[in-house]
């Protein structure tokens, strides 16, 4: 059967799962998963990745990856092949370290991002490489660890994860913890290592009962989210796809956005972010959102989170930003 091309867009969430070949340690020491922290974080900070959780393992590794201005592809090519090399160097060997294909699941950030974050988390109390739920907050090789600010690593984004439990951080802390202790009793997660219709759907009487009351989703191996999600990203073309790495590329990010809706609306860039009805004000709000979310790959979720305002009312915006834009032939960058 011929295997499908991997998924990807600006911005997507990925649950990356590499394993050794024929299931061959890949970390033999710590010197090893140093080196490959390393280089984890170098390049999670020059392709402006999000990492929001990962850990190592003795013949596999867990990242929960955001990607930035390259595609996932380029980053685990440069990761996997320098890593490779270092490691064969090391220890005198040749030939193949990794598996020759890496899962790479597309995952419905609204929906995942926290349980992933758990489930990549627990990865090393389930493979009995610490004693206890309290030992994990000290372990080096998960980022757990960094979140719970017993290790600190620069590369890690802990603040978009805690964030998701509030704004102060010492409660946020709290209750990221207290989520991460209740998760040890749900066991190993197998919905959450793959996409598909059945794990999308939270298992097989989920898709039973939505068969029998005549509901079908759209489903792809490739992907984990809902329905309306799957559609969303398979309509997304390779040209589309390309665009916004091109524009990640030439450093366009969220303040070139807002620079140009300023020009393009006559309105100070300050005044995009503030609430109310005023006309100039809101078709300056919803040509941002339309860019950054249409254009850029921002989940509208992160969006959300940023302006102070609801999903729904982000969703609002991107629609009546699209119109607009389209009316006025306004682009983000000029041809």
């Amino acid at each position: 059967m011929t295997r499908k091309a991997r998924i990807d867009a600006p911005g997507a969430l990925h649950h990356i799962i590499v394993r050794g070949i024929e299931r061959t340690n890949i970390f033999r020491t710590d010197f090893d998963r140093n080196d490959f922290l390393k280089r984890l974080g170098k390049l999670v900070t020059e392709t402006k990745s999000r990492c929001f959780a990962w850990a190592l393992l003795s013949n596999h590794f867990h990242l929960l990856v955001k990607t930035g201005n390259v595609p996932v592809a380029t980053l685990m090519r440069r990761l996997l092949t320098g890593y490779a090399v270092s490691f064969n160097r090391r220890y005198k060997r040749s030939g193949h370290l990794f598996q020759n294909r890496y899962k790479s699941i597309l995952c419905q950030e609204d929906s995942y991002l926290l349980e992933l974050v758990r489930y990549i988390h627990l990865n090393p109390l389930r493979a009995k490489l610490v004693d206890n739920i309290q030992a994990l907050d000290y372990y080096p090789y998960s980022g757990h660890s960094s979140i719970m600010a017993k290790v600190s690593r620069q590369w890690q984004d802990v603040s978009g994860v805690l964030e998701l439990f509030g704004n102060k951080t010492a409660t946020a802390r709290r209750r990221y913890k207290a989520f991460v202790d209740k998760g040890v009793l749900k066991g190993k997660r197998h919905d959450l290592i793959g996409g598909g219709l059945i794990r999308s759907s939270g298992g097989w009487e989920a898709v039973k009962a939505k068969r029998k009351a005549k509901l079908f989703e759209k489903s792809d191996e490739r992907i984990l989210g809902n329905g309306d999600f799957v559609e969303t990203v398979l309509a997304e073309s390779n040209e589309q796809m390309k665009h916004k790495y091109h524009l990640r590329s030439k450093g366009v990010d969220l303040d070139t956005v807002a620079d140009r809706v300023s020009e393009l609306t006559c309105i100070d860039k300050s005044q995009i972010f503030l609430p109310g009805k005023e006309q100039n004000r809101v078709k300056a709000r919803s040509l941002y959102c339309y860019f950054a979310v249409r254009e850029l790959g921002v989940s509208m979720s992160e969006l959300s989170r940023k302006m102070g305002f609801s999903v729904a009312g982000i969703s609002l915006s991107v629609k009546r930003g699209e119109r607009i834009a389209v009316e006025a032939g306004y682009c983000l960058v000029d041809a």
